[in-house]
Parts: C-alpha cells; structure tokens; sequence
C-alpha cells in the first residue's frame, strides 16, 4: 500500500486522490504488458507453464513443470492451465511489483534471522542488487537483526555457556539455579557477560563470509544467479570456514568473557593482555579444529532440511499458490536451523570447553580428542549435550526478534 502510494503521488501530500490513481494504473499496466510480453515467448497471447520455467530459467532460477504450474493456478480464473493478459493484468494491478525478480526476491530474503549460532551459508543477491547497492543494506538490516536478538537472549547464550564447561554429573546445574548463581555472583547484569563482543563479531563475520562467498562462487565456475543445493553447501561451508578463521580470536574472547568472574577483568581489551600474557597467543586458537568440524554438519543438514521442509509444505498445502509465506519459511528456518545445531552440538560443547582453558603452568594441554573420551568416560553420552536446554529455549524469541528488527531495519533503509 504504501509503495503503491508513493508511486502514484505526484503532488507529494502523502494521498492518492483519483486523478493519481488512474495515472498509477495506466503506468503500472504498461509495465506488467512489457513483463506479459518477454514470458509470452510464443507471441500467441498466453502465457503456459513451459514459458514460466523457460523465463526463470534465463534469470538462473531453476523450478520445476510442477512448480510453474503452481504458480499458473494462483492465477488462472478459467481454468486452462494458460494466463490471458486480462488474467495477468488482475492479478498483479495492484501488486506494486514491476518485473519477475522483483517477485522472486521476496523468496530469497524471507530467510535472514540470526539464532547466535554461526549462520553458515550467507544469503544470495543478484546483478542488479549488487550494482545497486542494494545488498549491504540487506547485510546491514540482518546484522543489526542479529545484534538485538542476540542481546535480548544473552542471559540464556551465557547460561548454555556455563553449563557446557562448568555443568557435570557432581554439579548438575539446571536453568533456575544457573541463573541464581549468575546474579548472586556478579549482579543482573552479569546475565550480559560476553555479549558485547558476541555483537561485534557479527559485522567482520558477515562482511568476510560474503565477499568470500561470492569469490567461491566465481571460482566454482557456475553461471548461475542461484546455486544449486550441493553448491551451495560447498561455497557456504568454505566460506564460513574463511570468515571463522578470520575472527577465531573473538570467539574465544567472547567465552572467556562469559565464564569471567566480578572484576577478573576491566574490559576486552584486558581480557585479551592476560591471554595473551599467560598463555601465548596459542590460546587464541585453543578449539579450532571441533570448530572448523562442526561447520559442514551444521551447513548441510541446516540445508537440506530447510529445501525439504519447504518442498514438501509447498507440495501438500499450497495448491494454488507458489508462495509458502513467510511464516512458513520462518518455520521451516528455525526447525531447520535447530537440527543442524542439534548435529553439531558435541563439537561446539569441545570448543567451548577447550577455548576455557586456562593453561595451569605445567597442566597437559587436552586435545579434542583426550576431551571426547574424558566427557563420554565420566559423563556418558548425554554429556556431549549439556546446555543444549537453553540453547533451544533461545532459538524461537531469537528468530522471531531478529525478523521483526529486520523487517523494519529494511523499511528505514529503504530496501
């Protein structure tokens, strides 16, 4: 509506009156028959489901007969499996899009929250909206998605925090007792510890990841605007590995910040002079190897899941349209985000774990692998997933904070 609105008002006095109106319609029809034109590829004067695919397919997106034809029924008044122009010009007169990838963007971009995990596979942008400028503003709006849902659930990122390295069979801490002991030690605002550097990593995390995406891509060699699943996993995974390495030292920062106690340290910055004085700039790297591991689980399932899930909701519910919706895309995120974590979960707990400690002059280094053993000797199995409560109690107010920001971090910067 209000696209619609600034468009046709051309006196400027944020109204549409008649005369506005029909000049918008009259405008906005010649651009949907330029647009029924280019699908039209048989000149016949309708438009099938061939056409749609054959379109798409020139813009690099791949859909399948069936999908086409989905999207061919949300539009069909007839019944003919053909759209008319009269058919076409009713449907979209007043959707104040103009072109097809105006209409596929909306898909691609429904999928940015921020969980405080690390997001793996970076979003993908066409020609047009890099030329334009058009994606730093996406990066902008998610990262500072990320950095208000992140700070809304930090008290819970540092509970799973504690309980990963400090939680065991002898001191077996649950939700309101972590808390407890948080307050009774540093104060309410000791819930906070760690995430101040947890938020600044976002923005160099993100920035490396997609411009290391968009490298891998290129070398990939595909011509595609949209990669296919595999691809995506390969260049994702690479990427996150790139940006991962880059920032490592924050990652450990952000959990000595965390397990801190009152007045250890005045800040981050002396938090890293005393790692780096005691321990060598080593333990700047303590975890990396169960890091670098845990990314392609997390990629690929939180992948594969996702195209599934959505897939399948796509093929049972929408019959007449080829749009989930966004609360169906957000679903299927969060589920699929959460089974990725789930996968990865024991390799994150080790790095976690390893990144805590504290070389004692003398003490032997514990590998990863010493780790696994001593965790599944002492603990079991369920010691691999200690802290995994709070971890997944903070997965939906995070998903839904960070879309609410992002939607309206977009508007205000114009995207």
């Amino acid at each position: 509506e209000q696209k619609i609105v600034k468009a046709g008002d051309k006196d400027l006095d944020g109204q549409l009156d008649f005369e506005e109106f029909v000049h918008y319609l009259q405008d906005h029809e010649k651009k949907l028959r330029l647009v029924f034109k280019s699908l039209d590829k048989k000149n016949d004067g309708r438009i099938d489901a061939q056409e749609i695919v054959q379109s798409l397919r020139d813009l690099g997106v791949k859909i399948s007969e069936q999908q086409a034809e989905k999207i061919l029924k949300s539009m069909d008044k007839n019944g003919t499996m053909t759209i008319d122009w009269n058919e076409w010009r009713d449907y979209h007169l007043l959707h104040p899009v103009e072109n097809i990838p105006e209409i596929i963007l909306y898909w691609k971009h429904s999928t940015i929250f921020d969980v405080g995990e690390n997001l793996t596979v970076p979003d993908e942008f066409t020609v047009e909206e890099r030329q334009t400028g058009m994606w730093w503003r996406h990066l902008v709006a998610g990262g500072g998605a990320g950095a208000v849902s992140r700070t809304c659930t930090a008290p819970l990122d540092r509970l799973k925090v504690l309980m990963q390295v400090h939680a065991s069979r002898s001191n077996n801490m649950c939700i309101v007792g972590g808390f407890t002991q948080m307050i009774r030690e540093g104060g309410p605002r000791s819930l906070w510890r760690g995430n101040g550097i947890n938020v600044l990593k976002i923005a160099p995390e993100s920035a490396i990841k997609f411009m290391a995406y968009e490298q891998i891509k290129r070398f990939i060699g595909t011509d595609q605007e949209m990669l296919r699943i595999h691809e995506r996993l390969l260049a994702g995974s690479l990427a996150g590995a790139i940006a991962q390495s880059s920032i490592y030292p924050m990652e450990v920062l952000k959990t000595r910040m965390a397990l801190r106690k009152t007045g250890q340290y005045s800040g981050m910055l002396d938090c890293a002079k005393n790692i780096l004085k005691k321990e060598g700039m080593a333990a700047f790297y303590k975890g990396y190897i169960p890091n670098m591991l845990g990314i392609i689980p997390y990629a690929g399932i939180d992948l594969a899941v996702y195209e599934t899930l959505k897939n399948t909701w796509l093929q049972r519910y929408a019959v007449n349209s080829a749009d989930p919706g966004v609360f169906v895309l957000l679903a299927c995120g969060t589920i699929s985000s959460t089974c990725g974590q789930l996968a990865s979960y024991p390799l994150a707990l080790v790095r976690t774990r390893m990144q805590a400690q504290a070389s004692v002059e003398g003490a032997p280094e514990v590998t990863m692998r010493g780790l696994f053993k001593h965790i599944l000797k002492t603990e079991g199995a369920f010691g691999l997933y200690r802290g995994l409560a709070p971890n997944f109690m903070k997965v939906i107010p995070a998903v839904s904070i960070s879309y609410v920001v992002y939607e309206n971090l977009k508007m205000t910067l114009g995207v």
